[in-house]
């Protein structure tokens, strides 16, 4: 909570803070905020679900194509690569997600999203960007509009990515698989944001090293033998073997990983039989892994198909009904943002910024897909800074215990937008200037 006080006390020094930014970026920030604010809000009222970001991702390609950018589009599904070359000197990739949620918006917002569609189940949803993503997209066009305009002050080359499907952990994968890295110039680094729910509009976070986890989806059908529950002897209830594995399931993050190996098994769901008085013949259980290393990440897997298997035989299954386990290919491998980049664009930001309103967080273990584009080979060094997006008074009632902070994917999440896309243009253009070769 002190610290909370006084990063929203120092937030009302902010013009101070920001006075190391460049002259004629703050000039350009403050030209063009009417126009991002504006996209951004038509952004929000038009989400789109992911692998269907049809009408955003013709939008974004038109915006580069006015900027001077080469655009492909169709990449990796939906996915738009644009590419500005000026001059010997770095690739720097730049990458905003494109995908909303199936969630319907609850802000009361004056530009709420009212869309329904259906999903590929057939059902009808509300649509909503409640996890920023227009916030992001935005700030990538305000990058790339000040970039594109100012070519006089760089050298290199920028690839701007606008990825598909970064909610369902296979944007990035679809992209690279389509030739991201052989179509387009191989980057030299790689950088993308993504809002916070709980830091103040206006500030930056930062976490070098393993800043969100690798997540994978497993479905595991649990069978046995049905029959009437008057007769439980004739039957193996797989539903009492179900419980079972839940259970057995719990040691293995406090019992078989490493206590400073970070690990999180969630059972989240559980589905079988239709009454009460009838033993099921299969029962089906979803489950999330979450880890940071490979091994861990390998390990959680091969230790939940041993306590299946061993769950099963105890319970006298024949072979032909031991639990089936099926890893869904949505997998999402562990944020790695490279320790020297990090550094080198922090001491931009606290250069820019001014040290409060830049601050170190903690690992996340949640997913991000843009992790991909560091585990190729060559490697591309890459970082995902956070950008504060949260109303700073409901941060400080927040944090006096008045209020509850809406987090990302919720229905009221509502981002701030001035300062947060004033502060993300800002930021996401210097790291860029930084890396690419400077013209004085």
């Amino acid at each position: 909570m002190r610290f909370l006080t006084l990063l929203l006390a120092l937030l009302l020094l902010a013009p101070a803070l920001s006075a190391q930014t460049p002259d004629w970026l703050a000039r350009e920030v403050a030209t063009d905020y009417a126009e991002l604010e504006a996209f951004y809000k038509h952004l929000h009222q038009h989400p789109e679900l992911s692998f269907y970001e049809y009408q955003t991702a013709a939008r974004l390609a038109t915006e580069l194509r006015k900027l001077g950018f080469e655009v492909t589009e169709k990449v990796g599904g939906t996915g738009v690569v644009g590419v500005l070359r000026n001059g010997e000197g770095p690739v720097v990739l730049v990458r905003t997600d494109m995908d909303a949620l199936p969630v319907e918006e609850a802000t009361g917002l004056p530009y709420a999203s009212t869309v329904r569609t259906r999903d590929e189940a057939g059902n009808e949803v509300g649509v909503m960007h409640a996890c920023g993503h227009d916030i992001h997209m935005t700030v990538w066009l305000g990058a790339a509009r000040a970039l594109a305009r100012h070519r006089d002050r760089w050298s290199g080359t920028l690839v701007f990515i606008g990825q598909p499907a970064e909610e369902r952990g296979g944007g990035a994968k679809a992209m690279l698989a389509d030739g991201l890295y052989e179509r387009f110039p191989y980057p030299d680094y790689g950088l993308a944001l993504h809002v916070s729910s709980n830091l103040p509009a206006g500030t930056l976070g930062y976490c070098p090293g393993y800043a969100m986890a690798n997540v994978d989806m497993v479905d595991i059908t649990v069978h046995g033998r049905g029959g009437h529950g008057a007769y439980p002897h004739t039957t193996i209830d797989p539903v009492v073997l179900s419980a079972r594995i839940i259970m057995a399931l719990q040691t293995i993050v406090s019992r078989e990983i490493s206590p400073i190996d970070p690990a999180v098994l969630t059972v989240g769901a559980i589905h079988g039989g239709t009454k009460g008085n009838v033993i099921p013949d299969d029962v089906h259980l979803q489950l999330t892994l979450r880890s940071y290393k490979e091994e861990v990440r390998q390990a959680l897997i091969d230790k939940i198909k041993r306590i299946c298997r061993g769950e099963a035989i105890s319970a006298g299954l024949p072979e032909d009904l031991m639990p089936e386990i099926e890893l869904r290919p949505e997998h999402t491998p562990a944020l790695y943002n490279d320790p020297e980049l990090t550094q080198r664009v922090v001491s931009v930001f606290r250069n820019t910024f001014g040290d409060e309103r830049v601050v170190p967080l903690e690992p996340e273990m949640v997913g991000e897909d843009f992790a991909r584009y560091g585990l190729t080979e060559p490697r591309v060094p890459i970082f995902m800074f956070r950008l504060g997006a949260a109303d700073p008074e409901l941060v400080e009632a927040a944090a006096r215990g008045e209020a509850v902070l809406p987090s990302l994917h919720s229905a009221r999440f509502a981002p701030v937008p001035e300062p947060a896309i004033k502060t993300g243009v800002t930021a996401m253009t210097e790291a860029i200037l930084h890396l690419l070769e400077s013209k004085k």
